[in-house]
Parts: structure tokens; sequence; C-alpha cells
């Protein structure tokens, strides 16, 4: 899969929300998606291979990833829908269904409205707000509406002439204009009228008639209804003050620039705000030994460039102003036609947009010239080069046996991706001379005699061995590009006659054998011996202590479990409920085999109680 060409790049992604874009080899985006962890999202990916075709045909055609830093998981849900919008890539129509995100419908066509969800806006005389991200959201600004304000939830065709309100309006959610005496018409259309302001985010101007409401009130006496408007009131601040920057409408028409100027060069993010949503981003970028001077010079030379196709909003933020101000003041207005103001905000949503410019040009400058942050092949290569493989070797899968004599004999299989462990594909086998599934039919013949099948590690590693790939077979991979077997020249011997019993003897096995540590191979007759020193052979080393450990840690459980068992555990017909039956009548397993029939048969019946006395009459 192209995308895990990535795999170094995607491990330098931030873990903070934003939105991250897959563009294809010919620069167009083919997908936007939203991320609480930028990192954490776009490297399950990695991993996603096989789970539809969709995804398959996107992977396939990842060429580059983008990403842009937000504030807030609800800052990229917002951000994402607006740049779907604007780019129109094809696999966020393939991959995601059709409908938009709810609106709020304020059905002001009504004698007495209601707040529904809507998936689309109509012209139908109602009211609509949204869309509203996520779509959680929507409803729990409709309960708000009902808490604050009294907006009736139900269905009922209002007269007036209900005998008594129901629940909700005893629960403080409703002001019941279903009961004449206890809300009139005038009463729920200022609640209606209140509703519409805060849907509509016109949350100042509803704040400062809640405010005067209350303050009527509390002049008149009406201090339970100025309690209710305070809470109210306090609500709708906390909500204000948690509009988004990326969808403020005080932003209005404007472009922000972010700057990053290093060593190394320099990088410049433009956001493009249109009707207070940010609908796109632009990157430059002075790739390392040009020369770019101060920050104040990159702007310039960024503006410049940056305008040089296109007309300059009313508004250019940027995070210092170039010494020749005026004259780029200027030449945007004859740009443009109008007026361009080029400013530096200081404070406000304007402020905090100039910041997240800013952060992602900083996250970008760290990306495309910072080093020391770039994953080490090094093992991997010397490896590659050491038993001539056609490619690096990213994936490793390791066995290991653990056994005493033969009993509960147990076998571990670890994985190592790119020098990393996947422990989330690590598999754990019992070992047997009935293999799983198999019922009473023999295991699938091997070269080594039946009398000592499961009696040592090369029984033990053959049938492993053989049970992994051939299940790996019928799912159709992810194949390793080298097997690891603990052990030496045997243990690798028996490795490839599973492998040649399911077809797949082209896959290149390898044996670690302890002590010496030394490489054996099949091509080899003597084996390979990597510098002691060296990290390929520090690598395998790990791998197969991490084999070795898993394998260990489950032969105790699988003993555990043994020695926890009981010997009437043996006894058909006797299950966990008589078990315990029997252990609590006569006490222990030696007082129910001194149990005579008739004591038995009080406890677990007649045919159990024959069962019981045959199996200790064998034993």
């Amino acid at each position: 899969m192209p995308i895990h060409d990535l795999k170094e790049q995607i491990q330098r992604l931030p873990e903070q929300p934003g939105v991250y874009l897959y563009v294809n080899r010919a620069g167009e985006t083919i997908y936007v998606g939203k991320a609480r962890s930028l990192r954490d999202r776009v490297r399950s990916y990695l991993g996603a291979s096989g789970s539809n075709p969709k995804t398959d045909a996107l992977l396939d055609e990842i060429a580059a990833v983008d990403v842009i830093v937000t504030d807030s998981v609800v800052e990229a849900l917002a951000l994402e829908n607006h740049l779907i919008k604007q780019r129109a890539p094809r696999y966020n129509i393939l991959l995601r269904d059709d409908k938009n995100y709810p609106y709020l419908q304020l059905t002001t066509g009504e004698a007495f409205p209601r707040v529904l969800v809507a998936r689309a806006v109509e012209r139908d005389g109602h009211v609509y707000a949204g869309p509203f991200l996520p779509a959680r959201l929507a409803r729990r600004t409709m309960g708000l509406t009902h808490r604050l304000f009294g907006i009736r939830s139900c269905n009922e065709v209002i007269t007036g002439q209900r005998g008594r309100p129901c629940l909700e309006h005893d629960i403080k959610r409703c002001l019941a204009p279903c009961v004449a005496s206890l809300c009139s018409p005038e009463r729920y259309a200022q609640a209606v009228a209140d509703t519409r302001l805060f849907l509509e985010g016109r949350n100042q101007e509803l704040a400062d008639t809640l405010h005067a409401r209350m303050m009527d009130a509390a002049a008149h006496e009406r201090f339970e209804e100025a309690a209710a408007l305070r809470d109210a009131l306090r609500t709708v601040r906390a909500v204000q003050e948690r509009q988004q920057k990326m969808a403020s409408p005080a932003l209005g028409d404007r472009d922000v620039f972010g700057v990053k100027v290093g060593p190394s060069g320099a990088v410049v993010q433009v956001f493009q705000v249109r009707g207070g949503r940010v609908v796109e981003r632009v990157e430059f970028a002075a790739e390392a030994g040009t020369d770019t001077g101060r920050d104040g010079d990159v702007v310039e030379a960024a503006v410049q460039q940056f305008y040089a196709d296109q007309v300059p909003p009313p508004d250019v933020h940027v995070p210092v102003l170039p010494e020749e101000a005026g004259a780029l003041e200027s030449w945007l207005g004859e740009r443009a036609g109008r007026r361009v103001r080029l400013g530096v905000p200081q404070r406000g949503d304007k402020r905090g947009l100039l910041d997240l410019a800013r952060r992602n040009a900083e996250f970008t400058y760290r990306s495309r010239f910072d080093a020391g942050v770039t994953a080490h092949y090094e093992a991997l290569e010397l490896l590659q080069a050491a038993l001539r493989l056609p490619e690096l070797p990213r994936r490793i899968e390791c066995f290991d046996i653990s056994t005493i004599q033969g009993s509960e004999t147990v076998a571990s299989m670890v994985v190592c991706e790119d020098g990393r462990m996947k422990r989330g594909d690590y598999r754990k086998f019992r070992v047997g001379s009935r293999e799983p599934g198999t019922g009473n039919r023999p295991a699938p013949r091997s070269p080594i005699p039946d009398s000592v099948r499961f009696l040592d590690d090369f029984a033990a590693m053959e049938q492993v061995v053989r049970r992994r790939y051939a299940k790996l077979l019928e799912a159709g991979g992810p194949f390793p590009d080298i097997i690891l077997i603990d052990g030496g020249k045997g243990q690798l011997t028996a490795a490839y006659a599973a492998l040649e019993s399911v077809g797949l003897s082209n896959l290149v096995a390898i044996g670690l054998a302890k002590k010496e540590e030394l490489i054996f191979t099949r091509d080899h007759d003597q084996p390979l011996a990597l510098d002691p020193h060296g990290p390929a052979l520090r690598l395998l080393q790990r791998i197969r202590d991490e084999a070795h450990r898993f394998a260990v840690t489950f032969h105790r459980q699988a003993r555990a479990m043994r020695d926890l068992r009981s010997a009437l555990d043996d006894i058909p017909g006797v299950g966990p409920r008589r078990r315990k039956a029997l252990l609590i009548r006569f006490g222990s397993v030696a007082g129910v085999r001194r149990a005579t029939r008739e004591e038995l048969t009080a406890v677990v019946g007649g045919k159990a109680a024959d069962a019981v006395v045959a199996h200790f009459a064998r034993t």
C-alpha cells in the first residue's frame, strides 16, 4: 500500500485535534477527515487494508498526507465540513453517506412553535438554524431551548383548554401553553422570540433582552421569574464565550497569514476566511539554503506572491507588518479596486485565528525541516543486506515454544513492524495431538513421527507454523517479510516443512539460536554471524525475547488452569452445578470417592451417580 511509504511522516504528526487531507499523485485532495488526535487517526489507516473495497481503493491512491491543526474537535468538525464542500474530494462521497449535518427547525408556521431536528432546509415558512456539528449537538441545543425558554416538545394541538399540564411543565421544561391559565399566547410568543435569537447565534442581543427582563422582574418582586431569567442569561453568556474561532460571524471575509522562519527555511500558512468560515488553507515554503531573512521580509514576499493572481479580501491579517506596509497596502487596493487593510490583530477571535495559523506553520516547519525526528531504519536495512532480501523487511513474525517435558505445551507468535512491536497482532497457540477444529480426526501428516509428535519443540513448531499460515493463506495476508524461529537448524527445518505443506515455501524463515546467537537459513549450511553489537542482531534478539516472554506467560496460565481442575471434571454428565453439589455434600473428591451409590443418587440422580461410581472404579 502506498500509504506505508508515508509512515515516517505519520509518526511526526501532532497528537492534537485537526483535519487531515489525503492527496493523490496529481496533487488533488481525495479525502478530508477529522480527528481528535491527528497522529492516532492517520496512523490507523496503516492497518486498514482489507477492511472494505472502498478503503482499499483510497489507500492505493494516497500519495501524500496534509494536516491542519485546530484548537478543538468541534473546530475540526466545522473545518472538515467546509473543506469537503470547497474541494469536493471524491472519496468523501464514496465513504460517507449522503446526508448532511442536521439543522434545527423552529416551526414558526404553527400557532405555538416547536423546535425539531431537520436534515434539510425547506421553503415552508419555518426558521432553520445550523448545520450543527457534530450531529448530537443539534439535539443538545434543542434540549437547551426546552430548559431555557420552555418551548414545548409535544405534538398536541394547542387550544389552551387542557385541564392540567403534563410532566414536562412540572420539571420546568415547558411553559404549558396547553393550559391557558399557566401560559398566555403572548408569553409563549416571547419565549419563541428568545429561542429564535438563540438559534440564529444573536447571543449578545438575547443576553441584553434577558438582562432587561430580569431587572424588570426583580424590580416588581417577581423573584422566581427573575431567578429563571438569571440562569438563562448565565447559560447564554457561557455559550457566547465558547463561540468557535473557525466559524465566527465576526471574522467576515479576510485572509490570515501564519509564518515560521528558521535556520532551515521558512513556511507560510494562509487561512482564507469567507463569511466568517475558514474555507481553504494555502501553504508556501522556502527550502533550506534560501536566504529567507526576517519575518517581515517573508510576509512581504508571501503577500505579493499570493495575490499575484487573485483578488484580496477587505482585510489581510499578518503576524508582523513589513517595512513597506503602506506601499503593499496600496498595491493590494489597486488589485481589489477598493480599500484593503493590512493589519496585526491584538485580541479576540481575530488574534486567535492568527495564532492558529502560526501554530500550523510551526508544525509544518518541524515536519519539513527537522531531520532529528525521522524514523531510523538502519537495523532493517542491515538485515535486508545480510539476508539478501529483495526489499526492506518491514514485518517480522517470531515463534517460540514453551513446555515442561511435553506437558501443557503452548506457543506464541509476536509481530514487529518497522522496528516496533505490534501487540494487537500477537497470537497464542495450544499444542496437542488433536488440532483445534479437527474433531476426532488426526492432525495433518508431518515428517515428524506420531510417537514423538508433541513431545519436542520440532513437532510443536511444525504444527504451530502450519496452523498460522494455513489460516493466513485463507485470509489473504498480510504475509511477513521474515519468519523468525526461536531455535536452530532443527526448528527451522520443521518450520519449512509446515510452510511447504500449505504452499508457502517461498516465505523467508530464519532461526536464531541461543548462546552463540547465530542466524540459520535454508540456503546456507553454515550459520550466519551478525555483528554482536550491531542494531540488526539487537532487533532480532528483542523480538525473540518478546516471543519468549509471551510464551512463558501463556504457559504459566495454562498450568494454573490445569491445577485448578478437579477430578470430577472428567466424569461424563457431571457439570459445574453437580460438581459443586457433590463437593458441598461430601467435602472433597476423596469424600465423593468413598460415598455409596445411594448417597450419590440423593445428590445428583441415579444416572450421574452410576457415572461417578464407574469413573472411580477405573481410577
